[in-house]
Formats: C-alpha cells, structure tokens, sequence
C-alpha cells in the first residue's frame, strides 16, 4: 500500500494503478471507523484498486466547529486500510491541497440549501471545492460515499454531474447505506466525543426517528409526527434540534405528505455539545 502527501507522487501511483485496471475513490477526513471500512469494502467490489483519501478539510469547518479537535490518527488509519487491501492512501498536507493564494470555491445551488446548509452556512461549498480537488487529482472510474451524510451525497453527484468529473453515468458515485451500532446509532467519527451518560441517550436519535416514521405511515401528518420526535429528543437529554423534516430523497425539495415520489426523514441534533445528524427512508 501506497502512502502519498503531495501531487507529484499521486499522479505518479494513479497511473500505474489505472494502467493496470479500474480504481475506486473513498472520501474520508480520516478517524476510521466500520462505516469507512464498509465503504472500502463496497469499493473493492467496484473496481481493481482502491484509493481512499484521508484529510481534514478545513474550509468545510465553520468558526465555531470542531476543526482543531476533530480526531487525526494518521497511523492507525493506514494499518486499517493496508489490513483491508486498500491500494492507495491519499493524505494531502493542507499546502498541497490549498497552495498559497488559493482562491477557488466551487458551490452547488438547490441541493445544498436547508437542512446542513442552513445550519452551517458555507459547509457544502468546502465539501464541493475539496471533492472537486479530489476527483481531479486521484480520476477515479467511481467514488463511494456514505448515506448517512444524504444531503452531502446529493450535492456531489449534482456536482460530478454538472461539471462532467466523472464518468456521464448515474453509477459513477456510489451511495452505500448507513453502518449502524447494536442500539440503531449511525456510526460516526464524532460518536468518539459523547460521554457515557450522551451516548446511552443518543440511541433515541434513531428509535425517535423510527417512531415518527411509523406514525407518518399510519397517517400521521408530517408536521406533526417531527414535532413528536423533537419534543421526544429534548426529552431525552438532546440540548437542541437543529431540523426534524421530511423531504425529496432525489431533490431534497420540503415534503408535506407522502406521494409516490420517494422520501427521507432527515434530522439533526445537539447532545452534550456533539452534533449528531441521520437520514432514513419513508
């Protein structure tokens, strides 16, 4: 396994890989977890090599995140992914991904507005820019993104599609479903800061979502089904709801009822100062 921080050495390793068959891209900011892991293991199902690129990208940080505590374990990382076969590790110092006078930033309208969009202003344009940055330096034939992040996968693809980065077919970015923990809990990096007493009540994230899913089945207004399911989160020790809506699963457009195009419920809240957000089917 390949270990590459600066441009000259990936394009070197990017052709000799590709000269010898197809090759899968993995996103990740690193501190892996199964759900990266399962993300690699799609990814080999996919294509003759796998790249997976490891940086923390700080323009998707707002000022008052968690940019400078977010988990960095380089080493640990690398045994993982040379343990899972992986053929090429990524891991761009921030001078070979943002030179200085960089000046670029590429934004994607609609899909990126709401949700995460509004509640971290300017988040998707640093997910865009980075992800743009990636497809060109590592030309995958696919890339692999995580369900769990559905808003985040949304603005790629409509990215890719419109600035032609990868191959002009549907499949060349891939969602995998969300990896999840024994009580329902979506598998995340930032898991690792709940306490003890967070993480026992953060499974009421995925139950309360459950519930409020079955009540919209059953007939539930929408609207009121997600103000059961914040009041509920509250209830259980969440400091605060950022949103708790029904949407498009294509489009990401508002829902207020089901129809037959399909939909997601999507929610994010606050415990013991930790973000946590989710997605799952309607």
């Amino acid at each position: 396994m390949q270990i590459v921080s600066q441009l000259d050495p990936l394009r070197n390793a990017v052709d000799a890989l590709k000269a010898t068959g197809t090759l899968a891209l993995v996103p990740t900011m690193g501190a892996l977890h199964e759900g990266h892991l399962t993300l690699v293991r799609a990814a080999k199902a996919q294509a003759t090599h796998v790249a997976i690129s490891i940086f923390v990208n700080p323009r998707q940080f707002g000022p008052k995140e968690d940019l400078a505590k977010y988990p960095r374990q380089l080493e640990r990382d690398c045994a993982l992914l040379e343990a899972e076969g992986v053929s090429l590790v990524w891991a761009p110092t921030a001078e070979a991904m943002y030179p200085q006078g960089y000046a670029t930033t590429v934004s994607v309208d609609g899909v990126s507005d709401g949700l995460c969009g509004a509640a971290r202003p300017g988040h998707f344009d640093g997910v865009a820019t980075v992800v743009a940055k990636l497809f060109n330096q590592v030309r995958p034939d696919v890339a692999l993104f995580g369900e769990k992040d559905w808003q985040q996968l949304a603005v790629i693809r409509r990215l890719a599609r419109d600035l032609d980065l990868m191959l002009p077919r549907a499949e060349a970015i891939l969602g995998v479903p969300t990896v999840r923990e024994a009580d329902g809990l979506a598998l995340s990096s930032r898991n690792a800061y709940l306490s003890a007493e967070d993480r026992a009540a953060a499974k009421a994230l995925p139950n309360g979502m459950k519930a409020a899913i079955a009540a919209i089945r059953a007939g539930t207004p929408i609207a009121e089904a997600t103000a059961t399911l914040n009041a509920a989160l509250v209830a259980a020790g969440f400091a605060s709801v950022d949103y708790a809506e029904v949407r498009d699963a294509a489009s990401l457009e508002p829902v207020a009822m089901l129809g037959p195009v399909p939909a997601r419920l999507f929610v994010a809240a606050r415990i013991g100062g930790t973000r946590l957000i989710d997605n799952m089917p309607l």
